[in-house]
């Protein structure tokens, strides 16, 4: 266990290589789940303030979802939640030409009309952060890809020897700060 300030990383998040592997998943983790992605508060402001801008990339199931169940929901286990197609797909994605699932926000984001990319768990995907019931200022992360949805992505890390950690850099910096991934990527080296 990796301790930053008040973090506590599992060893996974340094040890274990992955690399999503979009061929051969097709963005499974945004249909396959307990719920949609959660998000934080200021997530929710972003996920209502940014719904026209990206409603052009949206299905029509995925509209209609979302005037019924709202622009987040509540799920007893993550707190609010995006909501979702009939419990599967999340409602702001989309599939692509080739069937992978694509997320609205991502794509407004890419083309420059709005600043904010995506949840930061989906960012963080297949790193999960829950909070200390104990300790509420204490955070844990810890990685967890899907066994059999994600196995081409940990096959595919494995020979780009791509650690977690640094496969999820962008989101990890965005989270936490450059000097927090810069602490965690010195500690993996005295790991690995």
């Amino acid at each position: 266990m990796l301790i930053i300030d008040n973090v506590l990383i599992s060893d996974e998040v340094v040890q274990e290589q992955f690399v999503c592997n979009l061929a051969k998943c097709k963005g499974g983790c945004c249909e396959d789940g307990d719920a949609g992605a959660p998000l934080t508060k200021e997530e929710e402001e972003f996920v209502q303030k940014y719904y026209p801008t990206v409603l052009p990339y949206l299905t029509p199931k995925g509209i209609k979802a979302i005037e019924k169940q709202g622009f987040f929901t509540y799920d007893a286990s993550f707190g609010n939640v995006t909501p979702t197609i009939g419990g599967a797909m999340c409602a702001y994605g989309f599939k692509d030409a080739s069937g992978t699932i694509q997320c609205s926000f991502e794509q407004a984001y890419n083309k420059g009309d709005i600043p904010w990319k995506k949840p930061i768990s989906c960012h963080l995907f297949p790193l999960k952060i829950s909070q200390s019931e104990v300790d509420p200022s204490m955070e844990y992360i810890n990685y967890e890809p899907r066994e059999d949805l994600c196995a081409a992505a940990c096959s595919l890390g494995k020979e780009l020897k791509v650690p977690a950690h640094q496969f999820v850099k962008e989101a990890l910096i965005r989270k936490y700060g450059q000097e927090f991934f810069d602490t965690l990527d010195a500690m993996s080296h005295q790991l690995t």
